[in-house]
């Protein structure tokens, strides 16, 4: 008779999920006010807060590149995990920093179902995965991944602060 080593999985709590909420809330409003201190109150010359740039490219570019890595190595390591749990902090901060700027037609647009399915699905992708569920865990990752590029690609259009960037180095 063989016997599968199952994982460890503890149960998730609402105790759990209230404290992962408010240490999600507490770590970017944390962020947010360094990112006011660095930025300074000036808006951006979108009308947007700059504040709220800044946070976006820093969380949104590391978290471009370590997707990329999380998703390309061997997983269940703890390397993967480390990286991985710092991957959807990125994430989660650059969805909640998201609904700050406008989206293509001005103010929340349909670019930002990105951010909520973000908010929804890193938190699934936990949730899967202390209980086991590798699949539902890779899929839900997978997805915000997936996500992050298409709005990173919608971000370079011309007209949109990415893309006058853009433009003015090319």
């Amino acid at each position: 008779m063989t016997t599968t080593a199952t994982p460890s999985a503890s149960p998730i709590t609402p105790r759990f999920v209230i404290a992962t909420t408010a240490a999600t809330i507490a770590f970017t409003l944390g962020v947010m006010a360094l990112a006011l201190v660095i930025a300074g109150p000036r808006q951006s010359s979108e009308s947007q807060p700059h504040w709220a740039v800044v946070i976006h490219l820093a969380t949104v570019l590391p978290a471009f590149f370590l997707g990329i890595v999380v998703m390309t190595m061997k997983k269940g390591t703890p390397l993967h995990r480390m990286l991985g749990r710092i991957w959807g902090v990125l994430m989660m901060v650059t969805a909640i920093d998201s609904f700050w700027l406008q989206g293509l037609f001005g103010g929340i647009g349909p670019i930002h179902i990105f951010s909520v399915m973000t908010l929804i699905s890193i938190p699934r992708g936990i949730i899967a995965i202390r209980r086991g569920n590798m699949k539902v865990h890779e899929r839900a990752m997978t997805g915000p991944f997936i996500g992050l590029c298409v709005a990173g690609a919608f971000s370079l259009i011309p007209g949109r602060i990415m893309g006058n960037v853009l433009l003015t180095l090319f």
